[in-house]
């Protein structure tokens, strides 16, 4: 009690926030059975398991700001999740996929195939790290290096694809080895990529330019019609825009050689 009498309010007790992290905890299971599916062949399964993480991924940081439900234990615990769903899954998706197929060239190239996947997986918790160490002082409107969430779906509409059309990996063992390495070097690059956030901070911070609406409603009518091949185009068209703007920021059009 206090001095008055008046019963003391008992101090709260830590804990952590539901609603959120059920939508990570969500994340983090469509990562691990892509791994799951992928062991055992079921390649287009792991696939989509791999774009269902990202649209988690996508909701549970948008549920905790509504909701006024952030926490530290949040930022971590979704840093975790997001090794294993587009770091681990995409590089074992990979790896069963196409380049355990290496080995059959020669015993070198097999060494050559699993380091690719340990090499994005890599990459992937690097990238993570550098964005939690740097994420009060880079401008929210860019990403630097490709976000782990778009290379994961890279990766994963490329196989979604593959199968789709009866292009075996082990025929495509070459283009999964190039992909996965330049996957994964995009992710510790400096390159910026669009966040398609209208503004670096303050309230306006989430809100994106009117043309991104008509883009991401477009790309809907779209994967009703062909899923897979839209998601590469997307996830490619996007992988490429950072170099192609870095380049142009290089050699801007009009300047004298």
């Amino acid at each position: 009690m206090d001095e008055n009498g008046t019963p003391a309010p008992r101090p709260r007790a830590r804990g952590i926030y539901l609603l959120p992290n059920l939508f990570t905890t969500g994340g983090l299971f469509g990562g691990f059975f892509a791994i799951i599916a992928a062991s055992q062949g079921r390649f287009e399964a792991a696939c989509i398991a791999i774009f269902v993480a990202a649209v988690l991924d996508g909701l549970d940081g948008r549920v905790a700001r509504l909701t006024n439900t952030q926490s530290e234990f949040g930022v971590q615990y979704d840093s975790l999740a997001d090794l294993i769903s587009f770091g681990m899954a995409p590089a074992m998706l990979m790896y069963h996929w196409a380049l355990v197929s290496m080995k059959l060239d020669s015993l070198t190239l097999g060494k050559i195939g699993w380091l690719a996947a340990f090499l994005y997986a890599a990459c992937a918790a690097l990238r993570l790290a550098r964005f939690n160490s740097q994420v009060g002082t880079v401008d929210k409107r860019w990403f630097v290096g490709l976000a782990s969430p778009a290379a994961a779906g890279l990766m994963a509409s490329f196989v979604w694809v593959c199968q789709e059309f009866g292009w075996s990996g082990e025929e495509l063992r070459y283009a999964a080895l190039a992909l996965s390495v330049a996957a994964g070097l995009l992710m510790v690059s400096r390159i910026r990529y669009s966040s398609f956030k209208g503004s670096g901070s303050g309230p306006k911070a989430d809100r994106v330019p009117f043309f991104v609406l008509v883009v991401a409603l477009a790309i809907l009518i779209a994967l009703w019609v062909a899923p897979a091949v839209t998601l590469l185009t997307a996830s490619t068209l996007y992988a490429l825009s950072g170099p192609l703007m870095w380049l142009r920021r290089r050699h801007p059009s009009g300047q004298d050689a």
